[in-house]
């Protein structure tokens, strides 16, 4: 406030008060794709690009590659953003320098590269993309990078099991992975490929990230992506036993292992909702997705505060904005319930005198229902009164 001499009246605008958080864009998928005939004014080279509609980027996406393929998968599930990375893909079969490019670099001009790409699109495109995936060419060094990009971004990843055929070789390579932002899916959809003009391989990954852009967009971010229809698509890639009422099925196998399948059962769906994760508390998808949209949410709805006096009033208002969205987010069902509060102890005058302020809070993310007991019981005690209901019968 100035002290400045007024004879007259001086007009303060204050601007404390609560404000309203608004929610991430949690749809927004990233992907790294081939397709050395692609019009490249619209997918130039290792340059994350922003398609608002997959469906109406597939005629600039050419027939080679994984371009258009993953763009039809995903338009058959939703209409969504998607950031596009394409990478060129070698003639022949030179399979190390494919994994290269898709890797990506930083080269000498600072320019990132393949997946390293996706790293920049938030600078680039003003968004971020949250569900990533490398359709067709995951080999395990790609996956890897995958779930370290995915770390970084806060985002969900979907790998495939390496062209694994059997499901003890699809468990051995799970093991090769602990990260909590990572599923593994085993198997690949089948479906008709209107360039070769044949049913062939739809690859899941593609499918799984359309998959997860919709129920972000029509249920939320609490609902995991297993037992759920997945459009588009005619069989699948590999024979396995599954069965709902057994436990001795391969697919109850893998799941146990933590490996997401795929099933005919009303329809073709994901079956599987655990994460290559190390610590089991974060095991389901849902979980690790709602702590990274809360995470998330919260880290970019405070930048206005950034600066201003700590004074108790900015304090209490911080603290209400979090309680007030976690009070809405327990309204439409995507957590059980969070709270945030201010820890006297640790934000003692030492910390703010130092201009640091630290808020608290907890969340409890919303279980899935993954084993449902039904305890059945035969008894006699229903004819006890057998000849009184005849007589009224």
């Amino acid at each position: 406030m100035s002290d400045e001499y007024l004879h007259g009246v001086r007009v303060l605008e204050l601007t404390d008060g609560t404000r309203p958080i608004k929610s991430i864009a949690t749809g927004v998928i990233g992907v790294v794709v081939t397709a050395n005939d692609a019009d490249a004014t619209v997918f130039p080279l290792n340059e994350p690009v922003l398609i608002t509609d997959p469906l109406s980027a597939i005629a600039k996406a050419g027939k080679q590659g994984t371009l258009a393929s993953t763009l039809d998968a995903i338009s058959d599930l939703v209409r969504t953003p998607c950031v596009i990375v394409r990478v060129e893909e070698p003639s022949g079969s030179n399979a190390d320098t494919l994994t290269a490019n898709i890797i990506g670099t930083v080269n000498n001009k600072g320019k990132y590269t393949g997946l390293k790409a996706l790293l920049n699109a938030k600078t680039k495109l003003g968004i971020k993309p949250r569900i990533l995936g490398v359709p067709k060419y995951d080999n395990q060094t790609v996956a890897t990078e995958l779930a370290s990009i995915a770390k970084k971004l806060n985002a969900f990843a979907y790998i495939s099991t390496n062209g694994a055929t059997t499901k003890e070789q699809a468990v051995t390579y799970r093991q090769k992975f602990a990260q909590r932002e990572v599923m593994m899916i085993h198997g690949d959809f089948t479906a008709f490929d209107v360039n070769k003009k044949q049913t062939s391989t739809d690859f899941a990954v593609a499918r799984a990230l359309g998959l997860r852009a919709k129920l972000d967009k029509e249920i939320g971010w609490h609902k995991n992506l297993s037992n759920m229809a997945v459009d588009g698509v005619t069989g699948v890639s590999l024979d396995m036993s599954f069965d709902i009422q057994d436990s001795s099925t391969d697919a109850n196998f893998l799941n146990e292992k933590g490996i997401t399948v795929l099933v005919n059962y009303n329809g073709y769906r994901f079956w599987g909702s655990r994460t290559c994760a190390d610590d089991p508390i974060w095991a389901f998808e849902q979980y690790v997705r709602t702590a990274q949209v809360i995470r998330d949410t919260f880290a970019e709805a405070y930048d206005w505060a950034i600066d201003k006096p700590i004074t108790p009033t900015l304090a209490k208002d911080m603290v209400e904005m979090i309680n007030a969205k976690f009070r809405t987010w327990k309204a439409q069902g995507y957590i059980v319930d969070g709270k945030a509060w201010v820890d006297a102890e640790i934000n003692n005058k030492d910390e703010l005198k130092a201009g640091k302020f630290y808020i608290d809070y907890d969340f409890t993310p919303v279980p899935s229902l993954e084993n449902l007991n039904l305890r059945q019981c035969i008894t006699d005690k229903y004819l006890v009164d057998f000849a009184a209901k005849i007589a009224t019968a």
